[in-house]
C-alpha cells in the first residue's frame, strides 16, 4: 500500500517533473521519456524498501531532482558516444571490396605470435568470448590487469590494419 501511495503523490507532481527536465535544455518530448524513466526506476527502489517521503504527504523533491538529472546526464554521455552518417555518404560496394580478409588475418596471427606469451593469451581467450570479469574470477588475476592488458594488444593490433 505504501508504494502505490508513494507512486500517487510521484506521479500528482508529473508537470513539475516534466518541467524540471526541460530546465536541463530537454525538448518536450525527451523530458517525457526521462520522467517516465525516473518513474520506473523510484518504483523498482520503492520495491526494495526506499522511501522518498520526508513526511506523510510530502515527497523528497530533492531525491527526485537529482534522479532525474542523473538520468539526463545518462542520456547526454550516450548522446556524445554516437556518430550520425549519412547514408548516402558511403561507398558499401568500394568500402568492403578493397579489403583483404585473408591477409589481414595473417599479420593480427603474425603479431600475435611475435607477442609475450601472457598478452597473447589474454587477448586470445577475451577475444573468443569470455568476459573479464569472468575471466578473472576464475584465474584470481584483477580484473584491470586483464582489462589493461586486452585493451592494450587491441589497439596495437588496431594500429597495424
Amino acid at each position: 500500500m505504501m508504494l502505490d501511495k508513494q507512486m500517487g503523490l510521484l506521479a500528482k507532481k508529473h508537470k513539475d517533473w516534466v518541467r524540471i527536465v526541460k530546465s536541463f535544455g530537454c525538448n518536450y518530448t525527451i523530458s517525457e521519456d526521462i520522467v517516465q524513466e525516473m518513474y520506473i526506476k523510484i518504483h523498482y527502489r520503492l520495491k526494495d524498501d526506499l522511501n522518498i517521503m520526508y513526511n506523510e504527504n510530502e515527497i523528497n523533491y530533492y531525491y527526485v531532482y537529482r534522479t532525474l538529472q542523473t538520468l539526463f546526464y545518462d542520456l547526454k554521455r550516450k548522446e556524445k558516444n554516437i556518430t550520425l552518417v549519412n547514408i548516402d555518404d558511403v561507398n558499401i560496394e568500394t568500402a568492403t571490396s578493397d579489403v583483404d580478409y585473408t591477409k589481414q588475418y595473417d599479420i593480427i596471427q603474425e603479431e600475435l605470435s611475435k607477442m609475450f606469451w601472457y598478452d597473447r593469451k589474454v587477448f586470445e581467450i577475451i577475444n573468443e568470448g569470455e568476459s573479464i570479469a569472468e575471466f578473472s574470477r576464475k584465474s584470481s588475476i584483477h580484473y584491470y590487469s586483464l582489462y589493461n592488458t586486452y585493451n592494450r594488444v587491441k589497439n596495437e593490433l588496431k594500429k597495424l590494419l
